[in-house]
């Protein structure tokens, strides 16, 4: 099997990839904070500090309630009372959802070797049931495959054929069949390359994310501590939006290595200031939701 990245179960990659990419809602900052605050620590933390992390982001606290809300009711969260306070803690499920995406998160954008073979999946759908082609579609996109049309998408990554082992069996009607292979002597790889894939899209994220977090100077705890979350909030998109290709087939200058040593730079002159900043929070500071600034109810590191 062709080495690259470890695959994740389906259901946890499904969870993850919905809130890892799009707007930033607050459930979906919550679960950045979650991965990169609290399973770090005792897996655990006061409802207030988590409504005063989101706070600190910008975050209204009546939306910073319902996050927390949906999240105890979706089982990502588990509540303790402790007299007229709540104390959350992850569910075992949350936490092995965190650690595989935090596999994922910290070694994407790794060298890894190719043997040269492509996973193709052939997808099929009855004409009627449209709704199950576009989940099929779109799940297959968030996992880094490309489409050729017809139903057939490719991969350079055989391993993730695990991923899509139980596809068939979460959307009834959905039919997937998988091959092995190489590219034979018909065709022009870089067109395949560049049919697959939107890779011009990938790179224009790539320097947005270095245009804003390489200028990104926070001074003080507290402003350290959301330059940090927004990060790794922004970073832990790319597994999703990147196809990973091999080396010999991305662009010329390809701006992911630059955005990958930025992030790992950044995380580790970060790291330590921002755990401490939570930890405070929730050990005993106030849990004192910061006012939000404009109408959009978030305001910027």
């Amino acid at each position: 099997m062709a080495a690259g990245r470890p695959a994740i179960v389906p259901r946890v990659n499904d969870q993850l990839r919905r809130r890892s990419v799009g707007a930033p809602a607050a459930r979906s900052v919550l679960l950045t904070i979650l991965g990169e605050y609290v399973l770090p620590a005792s897996g655990g933390a006061w409802q207030e500090s988590l409504i005063g992390a989101l706070g600190t982001l910008g975050y209204k606290t009546h939306a910073a309630r319902q996050a927390l809300a949906r999240s105890v009711s979706a089982g990502w969260l588990a509540t303790e009372r402790h007299g007229r306070r709540s104390r959350v803690h992850l569910t075992p499920e949350t936490a092995d959802m965190l650690r595989s995406g935090a596999a994922r998160i910290y070694s994407f954008g790794e060298p890894w070797e190719w043997d040269g073979r492509w996973l193709l999946v052939v997808l099929r759908v009855p004409e009627e049931r449209r709704e199950v082609r576009h989940r099929m579609r779109t799940r297959l996109a968030w996992a880094g495959f490309g489409s050729l049309g017809g139903g057939l998408w490719i991969s350079p990554h055989v391993a993730r054929e695990r991923e899509l082992a139980d596809a068939g069996g979460d959307e009834p009607g959905a039919e997937l069949v998988s091959f092995h292979g190489g590219l034979g002597a018909l065709g022009d790889p870089a067109r395949v390359v560049a049919e697959a894939w939107d890779l011009e899209a990938v790179a224009d994220a790539y320097r947005a994310f270095t245009a804003r977090f390489g200028r990104m100077t926070p001074r003080g705890p507290e402003a350290v501590f959301r330059a940090q979350t927004l990060l790794v909030h922004e970073w832990r998109k790319f597994p999703f939006l990147d196809p990973d290709l091999p080396d010999g087939m991305l662009p010329a200058r390809w701006p992911r290595k630059r955005a990958h040593d930025l992030f790992h730079e950044r995380h580790a002159a970060w790291q330590d200031e921002a755990r401490a900043w939570f930890a405070a929070l929730d050990d005993g500071g106030d849990g004192a939701v910061r006012p939000s600034r404009g109408r959009s109810g978030r305001r910027a590191a």
